[in-house]
């Protein structure tokens, strides 16, 4: 595992439980509007040794009760897998942060009942995706992610950030019909910071997101973070 930071800490990553968060280098998209652009990237540079890592790990059993694994994305990681199943043997529970680009490798860690919960990002409605991922890809991999987990016992969440130059209602309302009514969906209001790749794009203001409440998130369990 190629790693780039550890948060020891939060309280909000992983719903209901404590937990440190281990961030992986390297991601199969360009957002513009990525908060931790600084992962995008595969290199040796600062990395933090697995050994730091499980040191932690085995110092913070008993106080910690789960491990969020993001990035850049996880799944490319080539030993994700094993890693998890280290940190298992520890007692932690995993959560997963993923873009759903990697379908197999999401299916194989569910099958193996490695994982207790995912968040899974869908950046946008499947004819717009290139646009916020910064590249051609095939959106049937989304498509499938959403489905393995749709059928799954894991816990899962789906979630969007919301981006005033990309994002309109119709288009939010259009990636709700991707997953079901009752699968918690999360709106995440994009907040410029200097980590982002394009530091023109702007957030919604507080008026434009009641709007967006008013008409698309009645009936649904979708909540704007």
């Amino acid at each position: 595992m190629i790693i780039g930071g550890l948060q020891k800490t939060t309280l909000l990553d992983f719903p209901n439980h404590v937990a440190c968060i281990i961030f992986t280098k390297g991601c199969n998209f360009r957002c513009p509007f990525c908060q931790n652009s600084t992962l995008i990237g595969i290199d040796h540079e600062d990395e933090i040794s697995e050994e730091y890592i499980f040191d932690y790990l085995i110092k913070r059993q008993g106080i910690l009760d789960g491990v969020v694994i993001t990035g850049g994305e996880p799944t490319v990681q080539k030993d994700l897998k094993e890693f998890i199943k280290k940190i298992r043997k520890l007692g932690y529970k995993v959560k997963l942060d993923t873009n759903g680009y990697n379908p197999n490798v999401l299916k194989e860690l569910i099958d193996e009942n490695l994982l207790d919960y995912v968040a899974m990002d869908i950046k946008h409605t499947f004819e717009k995706y290139h646009i916020v991922a910064g590249k051609i890809l095939n959106t049937d991999n989304i498509l499938e992610s959403i489905k393995r987990l749709e059928e799954s016992d894991v816990c899962h969440e789906f979630r969007t950030t919301i981006i005033k130059e990309y994002h309109t209602i119709d288009d939010i309302i259009e990636i709700t019909s991707y997953f079901k009514s009752d699968t918690p969906y999360y709106l995440q209001n994009f907040k410029n910071s200097s980590n982002v790749l394009d530091k023109s794009l702007h957030g919604f203001t507080n008026e434009e997101l009641e709007e967006i409440n008013t008409h698309v998130l009645e009936n649904r369990k979708i909540k704007i973070r």
